[in-house]
This record gives structure tokens, C-alpha cells and sequence, in this order.
């Protein structure tokens, strides 16, 4: 095998994924589960990151089975709540608005007391924190359910042993396992992102606004990261993959991520020879989101926006350099990782401290082939 094929690893399939054989089994600690009977109103506090939110997706159609006529409720910070809005196993989103009314000790009491009037029969918390489970026992939750995490053991009702070997997979069976030890049953996952009919009206919208006619061959490109420079691929190449479209497909390049982003963006616009639409910073999280439903391909670093779109079945082809693939790969069959080959890769550092070998190492042409492979798949 070529050391350019060994560039590519398609993802593991965990669309169908029913059994518990993929993922450890873990004790809950005196053995109790979540009885089914008796929760009608549920609460989840969600994750607090784009990319976590998406790869707790899976997890929470799994409570959603379990729970089938449970008014489900889920907690999250304002930043992430359109992610949400697509998903149809959650029935509210209740935003925690810290910065805001809910920062420091009083807006956490105040939060606590907003949730303490919902009555809620049990609170699943997939946050880790330990704030997440001092916040449900001042809001009079008489369930809560968790990992053991962050010294809050003491603290849950049904508190899940986070095991050494469940901290080393991927992160979507971390989740899945959490909720499985709890007694909710594992269920097929596959596009775990839908569009409604109103976020297809804003796309049509939002299509014409920028003159992007229907049925034209959309690539997205998000060359940002978050989490810092070690994770990002280098601009020029970026904008070699981009001309490469354009000109074999006549395809239109749309540029994602946010306002942090703009020296990326900038910088791939700049190595281009043809126009790029740049939309970073200039769309809400909920736009960004069904624009990117609109593309027939997209390429990027590992990131929130990368995670989105493989929950949204779009064909995304994933680069990954300082992170692990392994743990943080995005979801869905229409996904493909090109990995960088570097002995220090991953070394999960935000800055690269050596010359980027690993980044180095990945050339346009194992980009190119690798979203020509997504698109005949």
C-alpha cells in the first residue's frame, strides 16, 4: 500500500450500530438504572462546543428511544442551540445564558430555580463538569444520572463509572456507552441533522441573496480551527483544492467558519485564482448550517463545522493532523479522514512544536482524491 493511500481511512461505520459489542459495559455505581416508567419529563444538560454537541447526537436519540413519550428538555449554552433545532429527538431547547443572567453564583441559583419550577422527573447530564450536577441538585431533580466525572459522584443518583478504556474511544460511543449503562437502548444512527421546512425556505433564501443558483455543485471549505493553529491545514493548499473544483466542475467554493477565522479565510482567498464566497462571520450558526446542507462536498480541518456536516449526510472529507482521527472523526458513511503521517501525530497540542511535518505531510493531491472518492461513493 502506497504511503498516499494510507493517507485515506474511511471512518468506522457506526450507522446501524444496535449492539452494546462496540462499546464498554459499564457499571452504574449500586447497579441502578433508569426506570422507564414514570419519566415524562426529562432534562439533558448538553455539551458546551459545536463539534461535542454533534457527537452527543447519537447518545441522545438513544434516550429518545428509551423514553419514547418524555417531554425531552435539553440545556444548553446559547452558541450551540442551532445545532440543536435540527434535531428531532429534542422537544425544547432551554438556553444557560452565562456570560449573561445566569454568570456567577446568583445567576446559577437563578438558573436553578427556573429549572426547579419544570418539575423535572430526571436529569441526564452529559457535560462532564461538576457544575452540571451541583446545578440539578439545587434545582430539586430527584434523578440525576451521569458520568462519575469531575469528583460529582457523590452528587448523582445513578452515577456511571468512567472508565479508563471508555476515556480512549471515540467520542460518540463515549456518550453511547454512558446512556447504555443507564438502560436506554442503543439505536441506529444515521443523518442525526434534518433540516425542517422552514430552515429549507431560509436556504432558498439565502441561495438567491448570494446568487447561487439551484442545483449548482456547492463546495464548502472551512480552513479554520478553534482550538488552535496545530489543527490547520495551510491555506494555499486549501485554495489548490478549491481552483481544482472550480475548474474540473464548475463547482461554486463557499468559505465557512466564524470571525476568528477571518486571517484563515483571507488567506486562502488570497492564494486563489477564482472568486470564493466568504462567509465566515457573516452568518448565523443556523445559516451557516443549512448552506453547508446545501453542499455536495466539504473539506475541512477538524472542527465544529466538520462534525455538522457529516451529521447532515454531507460528503465531507475530514483533515486531521495534530488530533486523533480515533477519537474525534466526524459521524456518517459519507465521511473519509486524511490523516497526516508523522511520528509526533497526534500530539494533541495547539501549537505545533516542531515545523507542522504532520500537516506537511498531506498534499493537495491526497485532499483532491480523497473528495473525488466521497463523491462517487
Amino acid at each position: 500500500m502506497s504511503r498516499k493511500r494510507e493517507q485515506f481511512a474511511d471512518l468506522p461505520d457506526r450507522e446501524g450500530s444496535g449492539s452494546s459489542s462496540e462499546i464498554p459495559l459499564l457499571s452504574v455505581r449500586g447497579g441502578k438504572r433508569l426506570r422507564r416508567e414514570g419519566i415524562r419529563n426529562l432534562l439533558i444538560r448538553g455539551t458546551n462546543w459545536i463539534g461535542d454537541v454533534v457527537m452527543t447526537l447519537p447518545a441522545i436519540a438513544c434516550i429518545r428511544r428509551t423514553f419514547p413519550n418524555a417531554h425531552i428538555a435539553i440545556l444548553v449554552k446559547p452558541w450551540v442551540a442551532d445545532v440543536l433545532r435540527l434535531c428531532p429527538d429534542v422537544d425544547e431547547i432551554l438556553l444557560y445564558r452565562s456570560p449573561g443572567i445566569h454568570a456567577g453564583l446568583k445567576g446559577k441559583v437563578r438558573l436553578a430555580g427556573e429549572l426547579r419550577e419544570r418539575h423535572f422527573d430526571a436529569a441526564i447530564l452529559l457535560q462532564n463538569a461538576i457544575e452540571a450536577a451541583i446545578l440539578t441538585r439545587m434545582a430539586g431533580i430527584p434523578i440525576r444520572a451521569g458520568y462519575n466525572s469531575d469528583a460529582r459522584g457523590a452528587l448523582l443518583t445513578h452515577a456511571v463509572r468512567r472508565t479508563r478504556d471508555v476515556r480512549q474511544i471515540h467520542q460518540v460511543e463515549y456518550y453511547r456507552a454512558m446512556v447504555h449503562a443507564l438502560g436506554c437502548d442503543l439505536v441506529e444512527s444515521g443523518v442525526m441533522l434534518r433540516p425542517r421546512a422552514e430552515d429549507q425556505e431560509l436556504a432558498d433564501r439565502l441561495m438567491a441573496h448570494h446568487s447561487l443558483e439551484k442545483g449548482a455543485f456547492l463546495v464548502g471549505i472551512a480552513p479554520g480551527a478553534a482550538y488552535g493553529p496545530a489543527k490547520m491545514w495551510f491555506p494555499e493548499r486549501f485554495a489548490a483544492v478549491a481552483d481544482r473544483f472550480a475548474s474540473q466542475f464548475n463547482a461554486r467554493i463557499l468559505l465557512f467558519g466564524s470571525s476568528g477565522d477571518r486571517k484563515a479565510i483571507e488567506d486562502v482567498q488570497r492564494s486563489s485564482s477564482v472568486p470564493l464566497l466568504d462567509l465566515a462571520g457573516q452568518t448565523s450558526l443556523r445559516e451557516a448550517i443549512v448552506l453547508i446542507s446545501r453542499c455536495g462536498l466539504f473539506v475541512s480541518n477538524d472542527s465544529g463545522l466538520m462534525h455538522v456536516a457529516g451529521a447532515l449526510g454531507v460528503p465531507t472529507v475530514a483533515i486531521f493532523g495534530s488530533t486523533n482521527p480515533a477519537a474525534t472523526s466526524p459521524m456518517g458513511t459519507k465521511t473519509i479522514v486524511v490523516r497526516g503521517k508523522a511520528d509526533c501525530s497526534p500530539c494533541l497540542k495547539k501549537v505545533c512544536p516542531t515545523d507542522f511535518r504532520c500537516m506537511k505531510s498531506i498534499g493537495v493531491e491526497d485532499v483532491y482524491q480523497a473528495a473525488r472518492a466521497m463523491m462517487e461513493a
